[in-house]
C-alpha cells in the first residue's frame, strides 16, 4: 500500500489552467472545466494573478484513506522544501505551508544552516522543540540546497589551470570567516547571501567583505 500511495502520490504534478478564486490558504485552478481545490502558502497565494487569468502551479498530491489533498506552489524550490519539511517529526502539511507562508526557501535553508531557530519560531504553530527538530533533522540537506544556490566561483585567475578539486572563493570565504571566530554553519549562511548579492563579482576579497557586513547586520 505504501509504494501505491508513493505513486499516486504523484499523479498530478501540475495545474495549469484559470484561475478561479483564492481564499485564505487555498486557490481554485479550472483546468478544462474541472475545479481543483489546491491548499498554498501565503506566499504562493500572493504571487497568483486575478481571477480569471491564467496560473500554473506546480503540485504535490496527498492520498490517504479518507481524501485527496492538493497542495500548490509557485515554483519547484517551495515544493522540494515541502517535502523536507514533512520528513520531520511533527511537521505536517499545514505546518509545512505555513513555514513557507513566512520564510522564502533561501530563508528556510540560511535559518538552518544558521541554526537559527528563532526564525522558525516566528511561524505560528512552530514551537521550540519543532524548531530544534527542524534545524536538527535538515541541516545537512540546508547546507547542501544553499551550496547549490552559490555560484562556484574560483579565486583570481593564476598562471597555472586550478585543479579540479580546487577550493571555490566561496568556500575559502567560508573558512576565513571561520577563522575570524564565526561559526561554520552562519559563516556558510553569510558567504551564500553575499554570492547571490554580488553574482559575477564575488571574488574572494568581495564575498569575505560581504560575508561581514551580513554578519555584522544580524
Amino acid at each position: 500500500m505504501a509504494r501505491d500511495g508513493g505513486r499516486q502520490r504523484r499523479m498530478i504534478a501540475q495545474l495549469r489552467g484559470r484561475l478561479e478564486a483564492t481564499d485564505g490558504d487555498s486557490a481554485v485552478i479550472d483546468v478544462g472545466g474541472v475545479g481543483y481545490l489546491v491548499f498554498c502558502s501565503a506566499r504562493t497565494l500572493r504571487g497568483l494573478p486575478r481571477a480569471g487569468e491564467a496560473a500554473a502551479l506546480q503540485i504535490e498530491t496527498h492520498v490517504r484513506e479518507d481524501h485527496i489533498h492538493l497542495y500548490g506552489f509557485a515554483d519547484e524550490a517551495e515544493r522540494a522544501w515541502f517535502r523536507l519539511l514533512l520528513t520531520v517529526q511533527g511537521v505536517g502539511a499545514r505546518m509545512a505551508l505555513a513555514v513557507l507562508s513566512i520564510l522564502s526557501p533561501d530563508e528556510i535553508s540560511a535559518a538552518i544552516a544558521a541554526q537559527d531557530k528563532a526564525a522558525l519560531r516566528q511561524v505560528s504553530g512552530v514551537g521550540p522543540k519543532v524548531a530544534g527538530r527542524i534545524v536538527s533533522e535538515l541541516k545537512d540537506k540546508a547546507q547542501a540546497s544553499a551550496l547549490a544556490s552559490v555560484t562556484p566561483l574560483r579565486p583570481a585567475a593564476r598562471d597555472a589551470a586550478p585543479e579540479d578539486d580546487a577550493p571555490t572563493a566561496s568556500t575559502e570565504a567560508v573558512s576565513a570567516l571561520v577563522n575570524l571566530g564565526y561559526g561554520r554553519g552562519e559563516a556558510f549562511a553569510a558567504v551564500a547571501t553575499a554570492a547571490r548579492e554580488l553574482g559575477a563579482a564575488g571574488d574572494l576579497p568581495a564575498l569575505i567583505r560581504q560575508g561581514l557586513k551580513e554578519l555584522s547586520a544580524t
